[in-house]
């Protein structure tokens, strides 16, 4: 991803030498970052009125929600507030696709402490409408609001195109299982920041601004898929979901991933292991789906399959090689 206004903004929110938000009140910061804004087809009525207007030719609306905290899900010293609205719109968008929909619009909340500059905000805003021209949906509205430290409340809409949504409970014992997108790199990025080191720099760009295959999410839907889930707290994590919901077991091939060079040098590196980053590092958004024998589309990689629950109600609903993995199985909100 190329973040061609990150540098406009900086990486800090308590800059100098700005309006802060403070200063022009919640209708200043609204007429200086929402109206006017470039609206996606979907979009009948944007910001400006007490509700946005928004197509839903299916009759029926897909909808997601996420949240993201200062100092838990990103730091200002760490991205710009440019790679902070592209996370905070994708993390959104790829639930959309994991639905097998086309997302169409984003609903944004905002809360911040008065001191913040409105340029911050500005790039922040920048960021979500980026991220969502990539798939054609916009930002169609949102709220803003004072606290002590800043809030993004996203809300991502879409629409089906007449297909039924692909859910987590629909995997059938002798599916195959596959992934579409990245996985690693998020937590490898994450790794290196921690620790004051700045290479690779895919790493450190993937952790601070994702790029889901959002047009796969579709794509697995008209392939039959049988189930899916954006991967955003971790494989196994996520896995487990559709393993519950389905009722079924899951188990990964460990030599179906593929590990790319930077990745595995970055885990040298820090003496670990890099098959533990793309096994429960979340935040790449990479889509992980169940296929009906081989019918797995062009994008997706096979790396397991599905199996027959395990009678014993003990036993891990997802294995690697057919062993529990070890270790942290993914990302746990309220650890």
């Amino acid at each position: 991803m190329s973040d061609r206004r990150a540098d406009e903004s900086g990486g800090s929110a308590g800059g100098s030498g700005d309006e802060t938000l403070g200063e022009v009140g919640e209708f200043g910061l609204i007429d200086r970052i929402a109206r006017g804004a470039a609206q996606g087809p979907a979009v009948l009525l944007g910001p400006g009125d007490d509700a946005a207007v928004i197509r839903a030719p299916d009759g029926r609306v897909v909808a997601s929600t996420d949240l993201l905290l200062e100092g838990r899900h990103f730091r200002t010293d760490w991205s710009t507030a440019y790679q902070v609205g592209r996370k905070a719109a994708a993390q959104n968008l790829a639930d959309i696709a994991a639905m097998g929909a086309v997302p169409t619009a984003l609903l944004v909340g905002l809360a911040a402490p008065a001191r913040l500059p409105v340029s911050w905000a500005r790039q922040l805003a920048a960021g979500l409408a980026d991220e969502c021209a990539l798939v054609g949906a916009s930002v169609a509205g949102g709220d803003t609001t004072r606290g002590e430290t800043i809030v993004i409340a996203a809300t991502a809409l879409g629409d089906l195109h007449g297909r039924a949504p692909v859910t987590r409970a629909g995997a059938h014992p002798g599916d195959r299982v596959a992934i579409a997108g990245e996985l690693g790199w998020s937590a490898c990025g994450h790794e290196l920041l921690a620790r004051g080191l700045d290479e690779p720099c895919k790493a450190l760009d993937r952790h601070r601004a994702p790029q889901p295959p959002y047009a796969q999410g579709p794509a697995a839907a008209r392939a039959g898929a049988s189930a899916m889930i954006d991967v955003s707290d971790g494989l196994l994590a996520d896995l487990g979901h559709i393993a519950r919901e389905s009722d079924v077991g899951i188990d990964l091939e460990p030599a179906a991933f593929e590990i790319p060079a930077q990745l595995r040098a970055a885990a040298e590196r820090l003496g670990l292991d890099p098959l533990g980053w793309i096994l429960t590092g979340g935040e790449d958004h990479a889509l992980a789906a169940c296929y009906p024998a081989d019918d797995v589309p062009q994008g997706w990689t096979v790396v397991g399959t599905v199996t027959k629950r395990s009678d014993d109600q003990a036993a891990p609903r997802v294995t690697v090689a057919g062993k529990a993995w070890s270790g942290s199985q993914g990302w746990d909100h309220f650890a």
